[in-house]
């Protein structure tokens, strides 16, 4: 019960989008990604381009990958970089919300017939990155350890975001629901003293006939 208690955490805890696409040279596609702070995220793509003499996708070296990574709601730049037709790029979410990931190749003509597949793999919620190389003097147990506290840690942070966003969203009904509270007592106002209004009206028009 234990191990799969385990399997289950480590499931929640990293989450990948892997597909393929197709795109024209000039053209830029574009993906949302929702992050928490502080959350490392990894990409890695590989491109293939279409030869007509082959008739299939193949890799060209002279083929180049525009990634650029910006956070929606600050548009601060995270990634802007052209890599390989293969390649990787690592990010982390400095605030919490959307995230555009967008791909395009460095092909500038816009007369360009060029059709590309291109596969890409997301990793959200990747440990981060050791700078020591040499961990001959760790044991697997210690690094299955410290690899399980990182995400643990990611899912306390996903954890911490959606209670935010809870709580915005609690805030904002109860803002509503007052609103809607005080527009109801205006309405009975308003009726109130057109009822009165109204029967004052007619007693003065009863009044004004008897004393014809």
């Amino acid at each position: 019960m234990r191990s799969l208690s385990l399997l289950c955490v480590l499931l929640a805890a990293g989450t990948a989008n892997a597909l393929h696409f197709y795109l024209d040279a000039n053209q830029k596609r574009c993906f949302i990604e929702e992050l928490p702070t502080d959350t490392v995220v990894e990409g890695s793509y590989r491109a293939l381009e279409w030869q007509d003499d082959k008739q299939a996708y193949i890799s060209n070296a002279e083929l180049g990958i525009v990634v650029d990574v910006v956070e929606s709601e600050s548009g601060d730049v995270l990634v802007k970089t052209t890599g390989p037709p293969e390649g990787k790029f690592t990010f982390t979410s400095h605030d919490a919300g959307d995230h555009s990931i967008c791909l395009s190749t460095n092909y500038t003509s816009w007369f360009s017939h060029t059709h590309i597949r291109l596969y890409l793999d997301i990793a959200v919620g990747t440990t981060k990155p050791d700078v020591e190389q040499d961990r001959s003097h760790v044991s697997g147990l210690a690094s299955k350890v410290r690899d399980l506290n990182d995400k643990l840690e990611d899912i306390r942070r996903e954890q911490q975001y959606q209670r935010e966003r809870e709580a915005d969203y609690r805030d904002l009904s109860e803002a509503t629901n007052a609103r809607a509270v005080w527009y109801s007592l205006a309405q009975i106002v308003v009726l109130v003293a057109t009822c009165t209004w109204q029967l004052r009206h007619l007693k003065r028009f009863f009044e004004d006939r008897k004393s014809r």
